[in-house]
C-alpha cells in the first residue's frame, strides 16, 4: 500500500470518530490515553494558548520566535485549512505523511484500549491531541506551543500544564458550549492557567479580565497584561504588512517587520513576545499573588487593579498611559542591548526578535491568493473577528469597492457577522463550504438581504461558482480600464478559507506538502547521522574493550611467566 493510501486510511479512521464540535466535557478520556502512553505531554515544557480570536496567529508567532532562539519546537493548532497534518508541526513544518501514519499506527492499540474502558470513545480531536503529544515527545522537542480546540477547562489539550498560559481576546462565540456571556466564556478559558504558571493576557473586556484574574488569584499564578506590563508602542503600515515597535516584559524592541495586516495582529505580536520572554526567563515573574484582590476597576487600562502595596510585573519605570480605541498605550521606549551581559533574564536580542517575526506566516488570515482582481482569504467566523478583519482590510488595502464571498457555519452569530461586513462590502455572494455545518445558501441569503438589501445579495450553491461570480462582479465594478480597483474577500470560516485556498492557490498547498517532505527528509538525515555517530561510538567502545581484554591477557601472561621463574 502506498503512503498516500495509508495516510487516507488513517485520516478516514480518525475522521470517523466523534467530531470535534460534538463536545462531551471531561478530561477522563484524555487522562486515560496519556497515562497508557507514559504521559508524553510531561516530556517538554508547554506554552498553552486560548482565547476567542487570534489564537492560531499568536501560536505561530510564538513558535517562530522560539525557533529563532534555536529551540526545537512543536506546534499544535486547529482547525486545519487544507491538510489534517497542518495541525501537528515540528520545527515549523507539518509532519510528513510517513510520520503521521507511523504515529497513528503506534497509537492505534492504545486508542482501542482506552475506547474499551470508557463510556464514550475518544473523539477526533482527542486522538489528534494524543498524537501531537506523542510525536513531540518522540522527536523530542524543546518546547511545545499548544492551542486549545474549544474553551479551556475541559479541552483535551488541558491535560497538559502550561508553564505559560496565553489568553488572546475573549468575546462571544461557541455560546452553546461555553456560556452566554463573556464572563462565563472567560471563566471556562481561564482553566488553562495552572498553579505557578505565568498568565499572559491580551487586552480584554472588563468582565473577561475579572474572570481571568480571579483564576490567577485562586491558583497562585503570576500575570502580565497587555497595556500594563507590555504592549504596542508604535505601528505603521509597510509593504506586505506593518512595522512595529513593541514593549516587552524585559525591554523594548523596535523596527520589527510583521508580514501580516491589521492592528489586531500587532496586538497578537505583543502577546507572543511577552509569552516568549516569560518562557525564556525560566522562572515566575513578579506578578499578582494569591492574596491579592481583583474587585476594583482600573479605568485607565480596563484591567481590575492590584491591591495597594502588591507587586505587579511592570518594570520600575513603567507608568500607565492613556488608551485610545485602537492600541493599548505604553510608556516611552527603552532599548536593551543585544549583547548586554547585564540585560534582564528573559530579554531577547533585537535581531532575534526581528528575525522571528519576519518569518511568521498565517495562512487564511487576510491572505492574498490572487492579484487580478485581488482575492483575499480570511478565516473570521464571529462578529469580533469579522470586525477586526474589516478594520484591517480597509486600513491595508485601497479598494474602491469589495465583493464579499461568505460561507458560514449555521451555529454562528450570522446576523452579527453580517452587521460587521455591511459597511465595507459592496456586494455579497453567499454560498456554502465543504462542512456539513455550513448554513444553507438560501437561508444565508435571506439573512443577508435583511442587512444588505436584496439587490446587493447573490446566491451560488457551490463555492467554486461563488468565486467565479465574485470575480466577475469585481471585473465589472473595475470597469474596462480597470481604474476602480475592486477586491474580493472570501470569509466566514476556517473551512471556507481552506476550501478557497485549494481552489485558488493549489500551488501553495503543494509547496506546503513539498516543504513538509523536505523537513521529513532532513529529520531522516539527522537520524542517519545520529545512527552513524552511535555506530562509531559503539565501534570505539568495542575497540577499547578488546584492547583492555588484550592488555589483561598480556598482564596475566607476564604474571604467569614471572611465577614460573
Amino acid at each position: 500500500m502506498s503512503i498516500t493510501s495509508e495516510l487516507r486510511e488513517a485520516e478516514n479512521e480518525i475522521l470517523a470518530r466523534r467530531p470535534e464540535h460534538a463536545i462531551d466535557p471531561t478530561l477522563e478520556r484524555m487522562a486515560a490515553l496519556v497515562s497508557v502512553l507514559g504521559d508524553p505531554q510531561r516530556s517538554y515544557p508547554v506554552i498553552h494558548i486560548t482565547g476567542t480570536n487570534g489564537k492560531t496567529s499568536t501560536a505561530r508567532m510564538i513558535e517562530s520566535l522560539l525557533r529563532a532562539r534555536g529551540l526545537r519546537t512543536g506546534l499544535f493548532t486547529s482547525p486545519h485549512l487544507s491538510s489534517i497534518r497542518e495541525r501537528i508541526v515540528v520545527d515549523g513544518r507539518p509532519v510528513s505523511a510517513e510520520a503521521f501514519v507511523a504515529a497513528y499506527d503506534e497509537l492505534a492499540p492504545y486508542l482501542a484500549l482506552v475506547d474499551g474502558q470508557q463510556a464514550t470513545e475518544l473523539s477526533f480531536f482527542e486522538v489528534l491531541t494524543g498524537m501531537a503529544f506523542a510525536i513531540f515527545a518522540d522527536v523530542p522537542v524543546d518546547v511545545a506551543v499548544v492551542e486549545v480546540g474549544l474553551g479551556g477547562t475541559w479541552d483535551a489539550t488541558n491535560i497538559a500544564d502550561g508553564a505559560v498560559a496565553v489568553v488572546t481576546p475573549v468575546s462571544l462565540d461557541h455560546t452553546a458550549y461555553l456560556g452566554g456571556t463573556v464572563e462565563e466564556i472567560a471563566t471556562d478559558k481561564a482553566g488553562i492557567i495552572k498553579p505557578g504558571a505565568v498568565a499572559v493576557l491580551a487586552q480584554q473586556p472588563l468582565p473577561a479580565a475579572e474572570a481571568l484574574l480571579r483564576r490567577v488569584v485562586t491558583v497562585g499564578a503570576s500575570v502580565v497584561r497587555e497595556g500594563l506590563e507590555f504592549g504596542v508602542l508604535n505601528r505603521d503600515l509597510a509593504v506586505g504588512g506593518q512595522r512595529l515597535d513593541l514593549r516587552g516584559l524585559r525591554g523594548d524592541y523596535t523596527d520589527i517587520v510583521l508580514p501580516l495586516f491589521g492592528a489586531y495582529q500587532a496586538g497578537n505580536a505583543a502577546v507572543a513576545l511577552a509569552a516568549v520572554e516569560a518562557f525564556a526567563a525560566g522562572l515566575p515573574l513578579s506578578g499578582q499573588s494569591s492574596e491579592q484582590e481583583e474587585d476594583r476597576a482600573d479605568e485607565t487600562a480596563g484591567w481590575p487593579s492590584l491591591d495597594e502595596g502588591s507587586q505587579s510585573s511592570a518594570p520600575a519605570d513603567f507608568e500607565l498611559a492613556e488608551l485610545d480605541d485602537v492600541t493599548p498605550a505604553v510608556p516611552p521606549a527603552r532599548s536593551p542591548a543585544d549583547d548586554d551581559p547585564d540585560a534582564p533574564v528573559g530579554a531577547l536580542g533585537q535581531e532575534l526578535v526581528r528575525e522571528g517575526f519576519a518569518q511568521v506566516t498565517s495562512p487564511g488570515r487576510l491572505e492574498v491568493v490572487r492579484r487580478s482582481p485581488v482575492v483575499i482569504l480570511d478565516a473570521a467566523h464571529n462578529p469580533a473577528g469579522m470586525e477586526a478583519a474589516m478594520e484591517a482590510l480597509t486600513e491595508a488595502f485601497t479598494f474602491a469597492s469589495v465583493i464579499g464571498v461568505l460561507a458560514v457555519s449555521e451555529d454562528k452569530d450570522v446576523a452579527g457577522i453580517l452587521d460587521q461586513m455591511e459597511p465595507v462590502i459592496s456586494e455579497l455572494v453567499v454560498t456554502r463550504n465543504s462542512s456539513d455545518r455550513s448554513m444553507d445558501p438560501d437561508k444565508l441569503a435571506e439573512l443577508a438581504a435583511s442587512v444588505f438589501g436584496v439587490e446587493r445579495v447573490h446566491v451560488a450553491r457551490r463555492l467554486d461558482d461563488a468565486l467565479e461570480m465574485a470575480v466577475g462582479l469585481a471585473d465589472d465594478a473595475s470597469g474596462e480600464e480597470g481604474l476602480a480597483l475592486t477586491g474580493v474577500l472570501v470569509t466566514g470560516s476556517v473551512v471556507t478559507a481552506g476550501d478557497a485556498r485549494l481552489l485558488l492557490a493549489p500551488d501553495r498547498v503543494e509547496v506546503d506538502r513539498a516543504d513538509a517532505h523536505r523537513a521529513e527528509q532532513d529529520r531522516l538525515d539527522r537520524e542517519e547521522r545520529d545512527r552513524e555517530e552511535r555506530e562509531d561510538w559503539d565501534s570505539e567502545d568495542q575497540d577499547r574493550e578488546e584492547r583492555e581484554d588484550r592488555e589483561d591477557r598480556e598482564h596475566q601472561d607476564r604474571e604467569g611467566a614471572a611465577g614460573q621463574e
